[in-house]
């Protein structure tokens, strides 16, 4: 015993496991930090969820310290030189710091998008600004960074045993049989928690596995841990196609195929009209009293004047967002095209061919605009949008030039009241008809706002409410400034959040369906479009109803449907923190893993509190699994063949 003890091995094991009692307290300050998100812990559910911490942490100790390992176990005296224990130990505390400062940035990161980070983040951290926001993260969260270096020391103390190496085995054969026998064993026991087993039924676990240790989807995120869920999503394949159906039978059930017919006698023709979009962020639907009457008991929510376009103009009472994310929104806008798995403009197949909104109105005569405040190229929308057929663009830059670099909010871009009112007197001056959109920055994360206005805006609730109700301010002087022009009175104005917020206060926008409740809605000037739309619908649904309206009568590819002609609504979207499908028809929410339905809810189990046995609802499971298998059937289908178009027959 005693030789064992002052042996490699056993200092090895020691290493390894205060490893593993630091990334159990990087897994208590992430839950801490995101305590408001994720709920209180029940003391019958931390055991399942310390199962299953153990599980990932041992691939993520396997990920970082692979080369530890074997540096620790390699056969020769050498290895007990000063030079080769240095050399050690330098890759040990360096490899673990990164693995200690990515898990503590996480917990921050998942406070703002009820998500990981995985590999695809990566993409976005090329903006100039980067490092200024990492700067202000750092400013933001002391008492992190502060745990983060208390976590990196302990690896440092913790590093030297009392342990001295003792003498080792003399007989050349027993010594060769041992560090043979141990280089096995740690070979297969790294192997075992790389894959999460050595069962052949196991497969390499993936995030998704997290959810076997618990139904709560944001607790499913505390199992996880980084660089896990990074390494894991390195290279991820991206074309998972599966044929449920043959192709003849799948149509018949789903197709992204859309043949308008003429606009219903009941509803007004916009044919020709110009069209704007205000793509808002993080506008999630708790932020409206109109949307959401029972948090406002006053009626005086944080978005007064969209309130009052919502009242006489046609609102999506129930909309869905299809991602959590900035670039998911813009494809299923413009293109009615979601993002299952990865962002879809993040993988090469989202170079096939398509033609999504503003081409298909730009070869009926339009012009179209896409506006943003922030940098040229920020987020990538630039590259989109160009593909998405908008001929022009206006940044930053080209309002810098005229009129200034006064108005830079120090973080993202031109401050909002100014960029709109930028694109107001842009619009005034663009052929008719036109196709514009606009992309707004304030209501995001630093959360800041404009010194003149900080007095004249709401505390509210959470950090995000001053900043939407500025940009809902800015949008009323819009509105006030432009209302009197001919351009104005002639356009079909589109009101659609990106995505939820990462600050929420309502316990319903913490779930997984209700964290995608969304502000969307359309207003024509003149009331010649209005009502409301009672069933549910989502983002990609906005494309196919608008066409419509317009009057295009040409086939288009669309994921969503025409929600003013088209019955049988069901939302869909990939949940980032489920791994999973989130599907809803306006009477039942499931998940479904790509398969099949996992779990079933009553849609109006509004806080998901009770799940339903599947076995008691057999003809609503088969009814979703059919639906939801065809769809994305379909849509992999096309990502693997590149095209987003309508066969010509």
């Amino acid at each position: 015993m005693k030789r064992w003890l002052n042996s490699n091995v056993a200092v090895l094991v020691w290493r390894l496991a205060v490893v593993y009692v630091v990334l159990a307290l990087c897994r208590v300050a992430f839950w801490v930090y995101n305590a408001d998100l994720m709920g209180g812990l029940e003391a019958a559910e931390v055991w399942n969820l310390v199962r299953g911490a153990l599980r990932f942490d041992s691939a993520t100790v396997v990920y970082t310290n692979a080369l530890f390992v074997v540096m620790s176990l390699l056969p020769g005296a050498w290895r007990a030189r000063r030079w080769w224990q240095r050399a050690m130990m330098t890759v040990y505390v360096a490899f673990n710091s990164v693995s200690v400062a990515v898990n503590m940035s996480d917990a921050v990161y998942f406070h703002y998008t009820a998500k990981r980070f995985t590999a695809e983040e990566i993409f976005f951290a090329d903006n100039s600004n980067s490092v200024q926001l990492v700067f202000k993260f750092l400013g933001e969260n002391l008492g992190m960074v502060a745990a983060g270096f208390a976590l990196i020391a302990l690896l440092v103390v913790a590093y030297r045993p009392k342990w001295v190496p003792s003498s080792p085995i003399k007989n050349l054969w027993a010594r060769g049989a041992a560090e043979v026998t141990v280089l096995v064993a740690a070979g297969v026991m790294c192997m075992a928690g790389a894959r999460g087993g050595l069962s052949r039924a196991v497969r390499p676990i993936t995030l998704s596995n997290a959810t076997a240790y618990t139904h709560d989807v944001g607790k499913a995120n505390l199992i996880l841990s980084n660089p896990f869920c990074i390494v894991r999503t390195m290279g991820r394949k991206t074309v998972s196609y599966k044929e449920f159906y043959p192709l003849d039978t799948l149509r018949t059930i789903y197709t992204p195929y859309h043949y308008p017919t003429p606009v219903a006698d009941t509803l007004p023709d916009l044919s020709g009209r110009n069209v704007m979009v205000f793509v808002l962020e993080s506008f999630s639907a708790e932020h409206s009293a109109y949307l959401s009457p029972h948090l406002y008991p006053d009626g005086r929510g944080y978005t007064p004047f969209l309130d009052s376009l919502m009242r006489t103009g046609y609102t999506f009472r129930h909309a869905y967002a299809n991602g959590h994310k900035s670039i998911e929104a813009l494809p299923s806008v413009m293109g009615s095209i979601p993002s299952f798995q990865t962002p879809f403009v993040l993988i090469p197949q989202s170079l096939g061919e398509s033609h999504q909104m503003p081409r298909i109105l730009a070869d009926k005569g339009y012009s179209t605009l896409f506006v943003c405040g922030s940098e040229r190229g920020s987020m990538g929308f630039d590259a989109y949008m160009s593909s998405a057929g908008v001929e022009r663009q206006l940044w930053r830059e080209d309002f810098e030039r005229e009129r200034g670099m006064r108005h830079f909010d120090g973080f993202w871009g031109v401050w909002d009241e100014h960029m709109i009112d930028f694109a107001g007197e842009t619009l005034g001056t663009m052929p008719e008809p036109f196709f514009a959109a606009q992309f707004t920055l304030t209501s995001h994360h630093p959360f800041v706002v404009p010194d003149e206005w900080r007095d004249r805006l709401p505390e509210g609730r959470t950090k995000v409410h001053p900043g939407v109700a500025y940009v809902d301010a800015s949008l009323r002087q819009f509105f006030e400034r432009y209302g009197a022009e001919e351009w104005f009175r002639r356009t079909v104005f589109v009101f659609v959040a990106d995505h939820v917020s990462s600050e929420t206060f309502d316990a319903e926008t913490r779930t997984a369906l209700g964290g995608s409740r969304i502000i969307q809605f359309f207003y024509t000037p003149d009331g010649a479009l209005q009502g409301e739309c009672v069933d549910v619908a989502q983002q990609v649904d906005i494309m196919p109803s608008l066409l419509y309206l317009l009057g295009v009568r040409e086939p288009y590819f669309a994921y969503g449907r025409n929600v003013f002609a088209e019955a049988d609504p069901m939302t869909f979207y990939w949940s980032t923190s489920a791994m999973r499908y989130v599907s809803t028809d306006g009477e039942w929410t499931v998940f479904f893993d790509g398969e099949r339905i996992t779990d079933l809810y009553r849609w109006d189990d509004r806080l998901m509190t009770s799940p339903l046995a599947l076995n008691d609802h057999p003809e609503v499971v088969e009814r979703f699994e059919r639906r939801l298998r065809a769809v994305v059937q379909q849509y992999f289908l096309h990502i693997r063949n590149m095209n987003y178009t309508v066969p010509v027959e």
